[in-house]
Order: C-alpha cells, then structure tokens, then sequence
C-alpha cells in the first residue's frame, strides 16, 4: 500500500518513506508509528492504541513514546510546534490530520493467513534492549511464598519499565508462563525478547533464599546471577532490596551484552542506535583515541538522525569525560558543543533519566557559571526521582556533591551506588570520588587507600592520579608522589597547575590550596 501526503510517499510493503526520489532513513518502530498513525487517520489514537499496535502491549516510558512521534514528525517536515501532519490532543492521544491518498501499486504483499500468523512468533525488538520477567518459582512447600514470588517479579518489572532505552514484556504476558516448564529460548521467539529473568523462592525455616538470574534468550547464556538471603518478618523489606539490587545490575550487563553483541554482527549500514552503542564500547575503554572514536560514532548517529536525543546526550557525556581527563582541544570548543548537545537532549526528551543523568554530568564541568551548575543539581535530582535504582547516576549524583564540598551527601549516594553494584566495571569512577571526599575531611590515610582502589581498575583515571599525589604529599611520601606526577603527565602531556584550575572546579577554598601546593610539591608545573 502507498499512503500519498505533503510531499511525501509512505510505501508499507518495501516499508520505506521517500521525499520525490529520495528515501528518508527512519528507525523501524518510527515507520511503524508513522504507518499506524495514517492508517488511524479518522481518529484519535490513545497512548494505549500505540502501546498495543507498535510496542505489542510492552512497558515503555512515556519519554520512549514521545521520542518516536517527535522523530516521526522530523521525519515528516512536522515538529510539535506547527503540527501540521501529527496532533496531539492533551490527554486524548495523537491525530493525524493531513490530506492522505492511498494507492495498491506497490508490489503485492505476500499473503499469510491468520492460522499461519497466529503460529509466527512476534520480532524481537529491534533496539536489542528487550527483556520478560517470569514468575519466580516458589521451590518450597509454603504456598504463601507463591504471593511473595509474584511480589518480587511485579515490582522488578516495574521497576525495569523505568530504565530508559529498555522495553519489558507486560506482567498479563509474562506471567502465562507460571509453573510451566519453560524453555528460554521458546519464551524468547513468542514473546518477542532478547533477555529473560527468572528466579526462585526457597524458604528454610524462618529464612528466605531468593536466586535471580538473567539469560540471553538468543543463546541461552547466562548473563548475571545472584542469591539474596533474608528473614519472613521482612518480607517487603527484602522484596525492596532484591527489586533495587537486580534492577542496578540488570540494566548495565543488558547494555554491555548488547555493545559486546553488535561487536560480532556488524550491520551493513549502522543506523543510529548501533552507532550509539558502538560509542558506548569505545567509552568503556576510556582512551585519548577511544573517547575519540566515540565522539565520531555518536557524530554519525546524529548525521543519521539530528533529532536523536540518546546520541546527543551521550555526546555531551563524552565531551565532559574528556574534560575532567584533560583530553580535549586547547580552543575549548568542547565547551559549547557539549553544553548545546546536553540542552538539547533534555529539551527533546525532559522525562528520560539516562539523559537527565548524562545531561546533567556534562553541564556541571562543563558549564562556567553557578547558575547552570545549580540546573544540573536539580536535573540529577529528577533523573533519581524517576529511576532511584540507576547505580550510575547515584555514582555522578554523589561525585557533583562531593565536588561541591557537600561530601556527607555524596557519600550517602555513591555508598548507596556501591550497594546496589558492587561489582560494577566501572566502580573506579566511585573509589575516586570517595578518594575525594577523604581528602575534603583531610584524612589522608583513607584517601590513598581509594586511589588505590580506583587505578587498581582503571590506571588511566587522571582524577584518583591526581587525588593520590595530593595525599601521598601530605603523608609525607613525596618521592611516590613525584613518580605518580610523572604518570599523570603521561596521560595530561600539557597539565600544569594553572591549567588544572581553571579547568577542573573545586569544592571549597582550602582545597583549592591543598590541591595547588601538594600538586607543586610533587612536580607539577606551574
């Protein structure tokens, strides 16, 4: 079928939008928003009516559907302004209203017939990001401990539907699957997933056990595991606690099992969220020419798509990683740039949390003035409202309130950040931060001690390199201090302490001092 609007041709069975002789590139679920939209032209379409027709009836956030009709309208020459083509009706749903002529000379379908479609099994999405949690199968002969099961899969899902990025299977479908037996993989092809969670309850007097694990529905591999132990009188509490502990650990191994995934299977032509991840793989190797390379991927996501507010906000993200490591152009074009890119992802999707957090990292080192640096605290606080179980966020959220001299606060969230994730790859990010905080209280000792921790991990990490030098001068181990001065200055060549201050804030006055003198008595130029 060929839909004919504005200047534009919506071909669904080569499913391609062309402009004249042009094909406009549009993510696969935008096509299908865009399709649903102009098939439904006569009325309103509810968020339900999307959720059910494009998502299958799976958990997104609100953010993830506004993002889709807003890159359906770009698609379009439309934008939430004029919205010439797509309406919305505040707390109806979406119309659209343009003049549309339909045509059948586009090559014929291939014909499926219902009995044939009912035995197909639903795509997995295409993003990758997609996960059921089943029912935890009650293992010991209390019945009560079914409820509690269910309890604990409900609330996982709900709170898993507020990772951005990650769609998760409705309970109502999910759930079909309790005490069956089940093969992953099967429950991977008819429910349309990538990922399964499935656990256990087991109850040994007035104990509790609780096993969790998550599954690549593709391969059956095992991605993630744990075990959580706790009293029957504590029931909801251990629910809250295994529900916080899994989430923060299930949304950074899906993300890594999908960057290390696409490594294997490159497409042909990337299109935007392959790109996004591609970048994400190269930050984790936190390099001058890794940070580099991910800078050019998220370059071309935004080349692909400029409305793509995940890439813009990764970019943003990058640009102040490469700040605080000193690994940015003496121009300070860094600054604009990754200040506009942060803006603009939160003007495009103001309610997702992973571009609240990201958003909000690059502004605070980014940005010159107190102002701004106020708005970022207030974007992390919105961010944590959303999803308080992102360990990563907890972990910058604590980093900025440490930078700002409020080290108690920052130790609560990035102590919680650890709780939640202690196994986390990227907990040198923490241990400097924490090395910071010990320094702030002029406890030394303790401060060498997370240094150490932090490049234990990650030895390219110019912040603990740095704090570590301070502290080893004021305990009076100079010489250590001296050659840690000398490392740093391989990954910072131009570092001096001038050009560390008026790059880096610092918390409080006597900090500032504290960092300045030990820097100089370790080697530093001025």
């Amino acid at each position: 079928m060929l839909f004919r609007f504005d200047e534009f041709v919506l071909d669904t069975d080569r499913r391609e939008l062309r402009r004249g002789t042009d094909t406009v590139a549009v993510e696969p679920q935008v096509f299908d928003v865009l399709e649903f939209l102009i098939r439904a032209r006569e009325k309103v379409v509810s968020r339900d009516d999307l959720l059910a027709e494009v998502w299958h009836g799976r958990i997104v956030s609100e953010a993830t559907l506004s993002s889709r009709v807003n890159a359906a309208r770009t698609a379009i020459g439309d934008n939430g302004e004029q919205q010439r083509l797509i309406r919305t009706l505040p707390r109806k749903g979406f119309r659209f209203v343009g003049e549309v002529i339909e045509r059948t000379d586009s090559p014929s379908p291939l014909v499926t017939t219902a009995a044939a479609t009912e035995l197909l099994p639903e795509a997995a999405d295409p993003e990758g990001l997609s996960i059921a949690v089943l029912p935890f199968n009650n293992m010991s002969a209390d019945p009560e401990q079914d409820y509690f099961g269910d309890g604990i899969a409900e609330e996982i899902i709900t709170a898993l539907s507020r990772c951005s990025g990650l769609f998760v299977i409705a309970r109502n479908s999910s759930f079909t699957y309790k005490n069956k037996p089940v093969d992953i993989r099967d429950v991977g092809r008819t429910l349309g997933v990538n990922y399964v969670l499935e656990g256990s309850v087991r109850r040994a007097g007035e104990r509790l056990r609780i096993i969790a694990q998550l599954i690549d529905a593709r391969s059956g591999a095992h991605l993630w595991a744990d075990k959580f132990d706790g009293d029957r009188s504590d029931v909801f509490d251990l629910q809250d606690r295994i529900t916080e502990q899994a989430v923060a650990a299930i949304e950074p191994t899906l993300r890594i099992a999908e960057i290390e995934r696409r490594k294997h299977s490159r497409p042909n032509k990337p299109d935007a969220y392959d790109l996004l991840l591609r970048a994400s793989g190269y930050q984790h190797d936190f390099t001058p020419e890794s940070m580099t390379a991910a800078l050019d991927c998220l370059h071309q996501a935004l080349a692909l798509d400029p409305t793509y507010a995940p890439a813009m906000a990764a970019a943003a993200y990058c640009h102040a990683q490469r700040h605080f490591q000193g690994w940015i152009s003496p121009d300070d074009a860094h600054r604009s740039e990754g200040l506009a890119l942060a803006h603009r992802a939160i003007e495009r999707m103001p309610n997702d949390p992973q571009i609240l957090w990201m958003a909000a990292f690059a502004i605070w080192n980014l940005a010159e003035t107190q102002t701004a640096k106020d708005a970022a605290i207030e974007l992390f606080s919105r961010s944590l409202a959303i999803n308080p179980n992102s360990a990563t966020a907890l972990a910058l959220a604590g980093w900025i309130e440490t930078m700002r001299g409020q080290q108690q606060a920052g130790r609560s969230l990035l102590d919680r950040a650890r709780r939640l994730n202690p196994l986390d790859p990227h907990g040198w990010f923490v241990s400097g931060a924490l090395a910071i905080a010990a320094i702030i209280d002029e406890n030394y000792p303790e401060a060498i001690n997370w240094a150490d921790k932090a490049l234990l991990q990650n030895r390219r990490f110019a912040v603990a390199l740095r704090a570590l030098a301070v502290a080893l001068v004021k305990t009076g181990a100079h010489e250590r201090a001296a050659q840690v001065v000398e490392e740093l200055l391989t990954i910072e060549p131009e570092l001096t302490v001038s050009a560390f201050f008026a790059r880096i804030p610092v918390p409080v006055e006597s900090m500032a001092k504290t960092y300045a003198d030990a820097l100089k008595a370790a080697g530093l130029p001025e």
